[in-house]
């Protein structure tokens, strides 16, 4: 028997962040006495990412290193984590906690109420969001991340958050699918769940702007609007078979 949960954190150059993340996780998992595990994917760090992960899988067992061949993006380390968990619930998380690790038990129970992926939303209820972004980014966020739900055509309110759970069948079918590498594969996974038929819940978390975020905005905003139009071009290329199990069509 696997673990109940599987807590994948994609990591790349996250030496200064890592460990008080990993303490943070490992003390409330255990506080909850969940069965749990903790992979941190290794995105080809230039730093000591990988040792300090090396360091607390020798004294934590739960806690395990996986490392991608070179960099090669967020989404690609999202994706090999989640095809090498055992989890029956997986949960990807930033390395950055910025939604704090308690709030997965929200993301949990919309899973264990029959949600197959569940996704954490800053703008559900903005109220919830205990350190905000300057102005000019919440503008420019709310903006870009209405024109990527008019590409895909999505219902949820916030396509970004990096703070998802999914079922493991969902999970095994929707990553299998996934061609998205860098940070666009978010919206690519939203998008193949609408493709699927799978319930998606979205549950508004606490959410808190880290000021050393690696995302900028303007510059990478460009290419995840580069990899959403290439997931509208993969659909119309008919590049997502569905499988023979799903009631989607191809």
């Amino acid at each position: 028997m696997g673990p109940d949960y599987s807590i994948i954190i994609p990591a790349y150059n996250e030496a200064k962040r890592l460990a008080p993340t990993l303490d943070k996780v490992l003390s409330f998992a255990r506080a909850q006495r969940w069965k749990f595990e903790v992979i941190v994917v290794n995105d080809g760090s230039r730093d000591n990412t990988a040792d300090i992960v090396a360091t607390y899988s020798r004294s934590n067992s739960q806690v395990r290193l996986i490392e991608n061949p070179g960099n090669r993006g967020k989404g690609y380390a999202v994706k090999n984590g989640m095809l090498n968990a055992r989890g029956r619930i997986l949960l990807m998380s930033d390395a950055d906690l910025s939604s704090p690790i308690e709030e997965a038990s929200k993301l949990f129970d919309a899973i264990e109420r029959g949600a197959d992926v569940a996704i954490g939303s800053r703008w559900l209820d903005p109220s919830t969001q205990t350190v905000r972004q300057p102005w000019y980014r919440q503008l420019f966020g709310r903006v870009f991340n209405m024109l990527i739900r008019v590409i895909l055509g999505l219902g949820q309110k916030d396509t970004q958050c990096g703070f998802k759970a999914f079922s493991r069948s969902s999970a095994q079918l929707l990553f299998r699918m996934q061609r998205i590498e860098r940070w666009g594969f978010d919206p690519e996974l939203l998008f193949l769940s609408h493709r699927f038929h799978l319930t998606v819940r979205e549950v508004a978390v606490e959410w808190a702007h880290d000021p050393a975020s690696k995302i900028r905005p303007f510059r990478d905003a460009f290419n995840i609007l580069s990899d959403v139009i290439q997931v509208r071009r993969n659909a119309w290329a008919r590049r997502y078979s569905a499988p023979l199990t799903s009631a989607a069509t191809a």
